[in-house]
């Protein structure tokens, strides 16, 4: 018996450094790759004047369009090829749900860096061509770069075709030497996205990174017209490739090249007063500033509200978090755990159950002044809903305040009761712990980890997908054994996977192997006929009918990134008349998306015995 507790220890002790090792799993590598944009380029947006401002037409769902290079000595396979343009468009589509631009008109055509191409420019103030602003908007190049061959968006090579042209001018006069033609531009798109697939070293550095993106040309507004991203190869085969995860991860890498940068907060625009997003706002004075703990904040207006309202407090400290590990005191682009754990936004993405696009981030979005934002696409955060402004702060989380975060080293369930979990801690928590799900076999609502955990008649557990993790120190109680008693409450609780099914609104019923149906109040514990302890009854966790959860039972798990019902994009006017192009972007696909309940499982027996993990459960398969 001492060597099976021992060797039990040991397992323990070695999820809980295999969780560990894993807790920075996908880290987003955003800051890291994003590089100075020189320049703008001057886009063509329809409106019309009225007075001396320009009104222009309301915003239509983002046009992204998708350009796949060559990549040297990378070669894909079909199924690796079809596996990364099916992420990609799935990821265009969802966003094209999320974000509405002004649209731009005729072909989107990108500048060059003066810099680059450009070895000197007209400064003689006694020159027609002197550049009299001091700006590149204004310079004439007067001496070619020779060594200038490409533009370039995070090593991915700009086809000619996508640019401006260029000239370079005499010091009198107004013929200039053209050196390149204006391309033919992109058609149809308000944003050029560049994709490729490739073994890079920063993938070769970090094995869990699936991929990673910056932008690199932007509008007159400041908007980002242009990026690229880069999918590490290794992430695209076989078994390593995991659809939702990286087309979440896509999207997560896609808002970073759209506007959620933190050099791009200086960009940020004001439209509170102006007729529509884009032209006509105004700069604003400061985005970021440090809160009274020290730590930098996003305080836009609708950042502020979203935050006020998810965490249900009217205190103005409440700004949008920023993470504070790599630079201390100075704005990153990404949102702090300890305060939006699960938002797509965070450094580190979990599995795609446990990611949302948030509205606090697409608060965001729109608080950039470049896009009008669909709230109905989005699903709200549970981690630390209602739980007052001083949550997720390092003087609280650990003074036991909320149930949110853990203490010691115990095991329990994650926070959104999908999956047993360990009070584990990370380099992004500072300090503070949290509920991680175990490395193997966590999930509840996984049928197959029942047939993987072995003996459940003990304590009665239940595999399934309407299964839930609960709190609970349970085992069967023997005939002759009284069903309580004081070593009940002696012995610890831990993370126990039961079935569960709504009944309303954060009210759920749940059900051990062998027991009928029981209430299971929110806050509450309770007994279970035939076995010996407590199962305590999770609140404000399950059966949210914001979160797609149905009045009848949650039969999936959550599914990040849409609510019940997603709107379809609305349709965008015909194209204007041109020639068509031979070298255009392929793939623009707005999509409709949808999350369907399946039925409820009813009929169950009470007496449903220690089979009922493998019997019950053949009922419906979750679909990944």
């Amino acid at each position: 018996m001492r060597l099976q507790a021992v060797r039990g220890q040991l397992l323990l002790c070695l999820a809980r450094l295999l969780a560990l090792a894993l807790c920075c799993a996908g880290r987003c590598l955003h800051d890291d790759v994003q590089r100075r944009v020189a320049g703008a380029t001057a886009v063509g947006y329809s409106g019309h004047r009225r007075t001396a401002r320009l009104t222009p037409p309301d915003p239509l769902p983002i046009r992204i369009a998708t350009h796949y290079p060559a990549v040297p000595n990378m070669v894909l396979s079909q199924g690796e090829r079809s596996r990364l343009n099916a992420s990609v468009q799935e990821a265009i589509g969802l966003l094209a749900n999320l974000l509405a631009v002004v649209p731009v008109v005729d072909a989107l055509l990108l500048s060059r860096d003066m810099d680059e191409y450009c070895k000197s420019v007209w400064r003689n103030v006694s020159l027609p061509n002197f550049d009299k602003f001091n700006t590149c908007s204004f310079s004439r190049c007067g001496q070619k770069n020779e060594n200038y061959r490409k533009e370039t968006c995070l090593d991915i090579v700009i086809p000619d075709d996508h640019l401006q042209g260029y000239s370079v001018w005499p010091a009198q006069g107004n013929s200039p030497t053209v050196i390149e033609e204006d391309g033919r531009g992109i058609r149809e798109a308000d944003y050029i996205l560049y994709v490729k697939a490739a073994d890079t070293s920063k993938c070769r550095k970090e094995p869990s990174v699936i991929a990673y993106a910056s932008y690199c040309k932007l509008d007159q507004h400041g908007r980002p017209i242009a990026g690229a991203v880069t999918f590490c190869h290794s992430r695209l085969r076989g078994s390593a490739f995991d659809h939702r995860k990286t087309m979440l991860t896509t999207v997560h890498e896609l808002l970073h090249a759209l506007g959620f940068s933190k050099d791009l907060y200086s960009s940020w625009l004001d439209c509170s007063s102006a007729p529509s997003i884009g032209p006509n706002c105004s700069s604003r004075p400061s985005v970021t500033n440090t809160d009274d703990q020290g730590s930098v904040r996003i305080y836009t207006r609708t950042v502020i509200q979203r935050m006020q309202q998810h965490f249900n407090s009217i205190s103005l400290e409440l700004g949008g978090p920023l993470e504070n590990r790599d630079h201390p005191g100075f704005p990153s682009s990404h949102w702090e755990a300890r305060f939006l754990q699960g938002s797509i936004m965070t450094a580190t993405m979990g599995a795609p159950e446990h990611t949302f696009i948030d509205p606090i981030t697409l608060a965001a979005m729109s608080d950039t002044g470049w896009y009008r934002v669909n709230y109905n696409s989005t699903q709200s955060l549970v981690w630390g809903r209602a739980q007052g402004g001083s949550f997720g702060l390092t003087s609280t989380c650990q003074d036991n305040s909320s149930e949110y975060f853990c203490t010691g080293s115990g095991l329990g369930c994650h926070y959104l009761h999908m999956d047993k979990g360990s009070c584990l801690t990370d380099e992004f928590l500072d300090g503070c712990r949290v509920y991680k799900p175990l490395v193997n076999g966590s999930e509840c609502w996984k049928e197959e980890n029942g047939r993987k955990a072995g003996n459940l008649s003990a304590s009665g557990e239940i595999y399934g997908e309407r299964s839930r993790c609960f709190v609970a120190n349970l085992t069967r109680a023997l005939n002759q054994a009284p069903l309580s008693s004081s070593s009940d409450t002696e012995r610890p609780m831990t993370g126990h996977c039961y079935l569960h099914r709504c009944v309303g609104e954060n009210a759920f019923d749940v059900k051990v192997q062998g027991s009928p149906w029981l209430r299971c109040t929110a806050g509450d514990s309770i007994q279970v006929p035939g076995f010996r302890g407590l199962l305590s009854c999770p609140d404000g966790r399950l059966c949210r009918h914001g979160d797609g959860q149905t009045t009848a039972a949650s039969t999936r798990p959550p599914i990040p990134t849409v609510s019940h019902s997603t709107p379809a994009p609305p349709p965008r006017p015909p194209p204007p008349a041109g020639p068509s192009q031979a070298a255009q972007p392929d793939d623009r696909v707005p999509v409709r998306i949808g999350v369907l309940a399946s039925e409820e499982c009813e009929g169950m027996e009470e007496g449903d015995g220690p089979g009922a993990a493998e019997s019950l459960l053949n009922v419906t398969a979750i679909t990944r």
